[in-house]
């Protein structure tokens, strides 16, 4: 294997040489034109069918997209027995999400590979700040009554004001699902709105929590009902519903951010979270974005991975890709 090869490899899968994220300003919106969405279930599943066997990504170019997904990952830690001592160590870990020595051979030492970012409580956000200093990693902080949301209004965004207050620089908030249910869009835009104006500087990442909603056409309804009032991300779930991230709801998510910057030029990011939790399957949510927004989107800035598990098992498979064997999972801890 070429070092420079890998090296090359996994540069030409960002072709951004501006690293600040632009922000989606929003737009005006008719919510009767809502009314002309509809998605179908059978064409959508027929799509993400084709994926395997359209593409296959092997050896070093293998190497090189688990290296990119690595740079996609929010590392997270939302467990009611969160401690300063994990959260440091998670953060510790997405400074060097790789071992040296895996790094040292693929050539990648010096590339200055990181998690996108470290995804924590409100309670937390001061501690990964200051783990974190130095190191450009943004912090995120759940909000809004993470994962039901279903707290007082007036509490949810004074929660989204202390969190970036604290230093958090995104936020992800969760919708309130009952508007969708009920068709209410006007409701949901004006609630993400609110939102976003109590985000001030920070980002804002609209989990929509698809699992929920009942049907792909409402997980549409409700992407296009976010962007057009000012969501930075869209976000597939909280990973603690019964169904979290799938690839048919990603698809349909996808298509909308599409749909949405031809129509304003404006660049709206993705982020599937919940049993993403093997390289083989971070792979399919590559080549997702790749086929359907393009490699602009393969960047942290517009594409994130809401995972804790995934890093471990990317881990694993690149020593493999080294060594030629799989290694024990203790010996890629995360903290």
């Amino acid at each position: 294997m070429s070092r420079e090869t890998t090296r090359d490899n996994i540069i030409a899968l960002d072709p951004h040489s501006d690293d600040t994220p632009k922000r989606n300003m929003g737009a005006p919106i008719t919510f009767d034109n809502l009314d002309a969405i509809r998605i179908n279930r059978s064409a959508t599943e027929r799509r993400i069918a084709t994926l395997a066997g359209r593409r296959s990504v092997k050896k070093e170019w293998q190497a090189a997209w688990l290296l990119k997904a690595i740079s996609c990952i929010d590392l997270t830690t939302l467990a009611g027995d969160d401690t300063p001592g994990r959260v440091e160590r998670l953060c510790a870990k997405a400074r060097h999400p790789v071992r040296s020595d895996i790094l040292e051979a693929l050539g990648m030492n010096q590339a200055g590979i990181t998690t996108g970012a470290v995804c924590v409580y409100h309670e937390m956000v001061p501690i990964a700040v200051e783990a974190l200093k130095g190191s450009g990693i943004p912090v995120a902080a759940v909000s809004t009554g993470f994962p039901a949301g279903l707290s007082p209004f007036i509490t949810r965004l004074e929660e989204i004001k202390a969190s970036v207050e604290a230093g958090a620089n995104e936020i992800d908030i969760v919708i309130s699902r009952r508007h969708v249910l009920l068709e209410d869009w006007s409701a949901l835009h004006d609630e993400i709105a609110d939102f976003r104006e109590a985000c001030g500087e920070a980002h804002l990442k609209t989990i929509l929590a698809t699992g929920e909603l009942g049907s792909l056409t409402s997980v549409a309804k409700a992407s296009m009902v976010c962007m057009h009032a000012g969501a930075d991300f869209i976000k597939t779930s909280t990973g603690m519903e019964g169904v979290n991230a799938t690839l048919p709801v990603s698809l349909v998510m996808t298509r909308c951010i599409r749909d949405y910057y031809q129509r304003t030029g404006q660049q709206v990011g993705f982020k599937p979270a919940g049993g993403i939790g093997d390289a083989k399957t971070a792979l399919a949510y590559l080549i997702l974005i790749k086929e359907e927004l393009g490699d602009d989107w393969l960047s942290p800035h517009l594409f994130r991975f809401g995972a804790s598990r995934l890093l471990n098992d990317i881990e694993r498979q690149l020593e493999h890709f080294v060594t030629g064997h799989y290694s024990a999972t203790h010996r890629h801890p995360m903290g």
